[in-house]
């Protein structure tokens, strides 16, 4: 196979980032520019990053404990006086545990309280099922008023917490633990609401969100390079940037998506139905394409890659879906 000489800007191994690095930095340097802005945690706060964040500004961080519902009512209290409050858990504790709190002191009055959702995927690995955060996407993205975003990389974490914060309207923010590649860079544009194409293409594009995108990446890198394919970094699930969507799958006329999460309620389900009810883009459901994630089972504990490979997210398995899909696409 002929390698692909396309260049997309990567870390090397020994400066690896996770995507709730991001948030810890971005939240320390958010706190310096605004008084307003304040943190809360529920007895995770070295898992989610805000270990530097409480050191500095400890008049501004709550500890809650283990009580992920009392501190959504809290965080929407602080809203209501004018906060700017991150609420922050392991996603299958919040929105897991706190949906109901979410939907009623939180979405109902468009308080603009950012939840922060760390875990999610399968990337955590040995922990397991309890704590691999897989169904978070769907519980959001039913909630009227709720914007999503699932960040790549730790520098479009970063830049996320600070749109964010100025967002004035309910937010998630879903994390990851594992160390990734980073894909963009300071001077990558990052605009809630506006995916971006990190790939130009022709012949497929690939859809994915987080940081398993790097998969998909390292996947091309295996691909004959007479084989043109885009990629697009859906970081913003809700709103969709159906526009951008629609725009390349008229070019390839064939796309894969890939998450780190159930294909029910998730990234698949968001495009297919932004499609569906779009008039430029209903024909577009029809195109050969793949959806990569988790179809309707749990996670279980073992190491990432192994996971990754046994639900078809691993580079190896999404160069053989591109070439399959491509092989429908031109039956």
């Amino acid at each position: 196979m002929i390698k692909n000489k396309t260049k997309i800007p990567v870390e090397k191994k020994e400066t690896l980032k996770s995507t709730r690095d991001g948030f810890g930095q971005g939240m320390v340097e958010l706190a310096e520019k605004n008084s307003q802005v304040v943190a809360l945690c529920a007895d995770l706060t070295e898992s989610l990053r805000l270990n530097k964040f409480a050191e500095k500004y400890p008049e501004r961080f709550i500890q809650v404990g283990i009580a992920e519902q009392n501190m959504i009512g809290v965080a929407a209290g602080l809203a209501i006086r004018g906060k700017i409050p991150f609420a922050a858990s392991f996603a299958v504790f919040s929105p897991g545990r706190t949906w109901e709190q979410i939907r009623d002191s939180v979405c109902y009055s468009d308080l603009p309280v950012i939840i922060v959702g760390g875990h999610t995927g399968l990337n955590v690995g040995e922990d397991g099922y309890t704590q691999q955060g897989l169904e978070d996407l769907a519980l959001m993205r039913v909630l009227p008023n709720m914007t999503i975003v699932s960040p790549v990389d730790f520098e479009e974490t970063r830049k996320a917490v600070h749109a964010l914060s100025v967002l004035g309207k309910p937010a998630y923010l879903r994390l990851t633990r594992k160390k990734s590649l980073s894909i963009t860079d300071k001077n990558t544009p990052f605009e809630i609401g506006k995916a971006n194409v990190i790939k130009n293409g022709n012949d497929i594009t690939i859809i994915g969100s987080g940081p398993i995108l790097a998969e998909a990446i390292k996947a091309t890198k295996n691909i004959d390079n007479s084989i043109s394919i885009e990629i697009i970094n859906l970081h913003t699930i809700k709103p969709l940037d159906i526009s951008t969507i629609i725009k390349s799958l008229q070019k390839t006329k064939a796309f894969i998506t890939i998450e780190e999460h159930q294909l029910m309620g998730g990234v698949y389900s968001a495009i297919l139905e932004s499609l569906a009810n779009d008039k430029n883009g209903g024909k577009l459901v029809a195109l050969p394409h793949k959806a990569l994630g988790l179809k309707d089972s749990f996670g279980e504990s073992g190491k990432a890659v192994e996971l990754w490979k046994k639900h078809n997210l691993d580079s190896s398995s999404i160069e053989k879906t591109i070439q399959t899909v491509l092989e429908w696409k031109n039956d």
